[in-house]
């Protein structure tokens, strides 16, 4: 078996990859539920129940009149074990809608993390420098730190991250992935 690193792609004149083997992949599950209590704790439990990993979880009611939150699930399989977590979920009796994202078409995916930086000096020049590149925003400011607010896609959230890390960070909060298929 090769132990392949991550970023290996088909792309590279290099190529890994095991012919034969299955490809691990990301996927966006959007996933329409009944507003109650229990429904997130057994959502979750199929995935758990299973050993399915989850990347990024977001929960929000998005129809009050009609009782209906939507959950958006950032998880990660071969694609048959993403059909059979696609089909568990829709059987499950408060799921009304189970939507894939990734293979549906273009979506939007955003994530917004709240970045502590502590740093003095050029370093605290330098954080700022980048937080501007990045058009992250100021919301708290000490002598000592500073915390910003970015939104953007997850790779961009994680390569801010790794630029804040050796400027002092102590602390990341992100909330998940929000996706929207794009068009009507």
């Amino acid at each position: 078996m090769l132990n392949i690193k991550k970023g290996a792609s088909s792309h590279s004149a290099y190529d890994l990859r095991d012919p034969n083997g299955e490809i691990i992949e990301s996927h966006t599950l959007a996933v329409l539920v009944d507003n109650e209590s229990g429904v997130l704790a057994r959502v979750i439990g199929l995935f758990s129940g299973r050993g399915y990993n989850i990347e990024s979880l977001t929960v929000a009611e998005v129809d009050h009149q009609g009782h209906r939150s939507r959950i958006t699930v950032v998880t990660t399989g071969t694609a048959p074990v993403i059909e059979q977590i696609k089909a568990q979920l829709g059987r499950l009796v408060p799921v009304h809608e189970v939507h894939d994202l990734t293979v549906e078409g273009p979506a939007v995916q955003r994530e917004l993390a709240l970045f502590k930086v502590a740093g003095k000096g050029d370093q605290r020049i330098e954080a700022l420098r980048l937080a501007e590149i990045f058009r992250a925003n100021v919301v708290d400011s000490t002598l000592e730190s500073f915390v910003f607010e970015i939104t953007g896609t997850p790779e961009k959230i994680d390569a801010f991250a790794e630029l804040m890390r050796p400027l002092g960070l102590r602390e990341i909060a992100r909330t998940g992935v929000a996706a929207l298929a794009r068009g009507a």
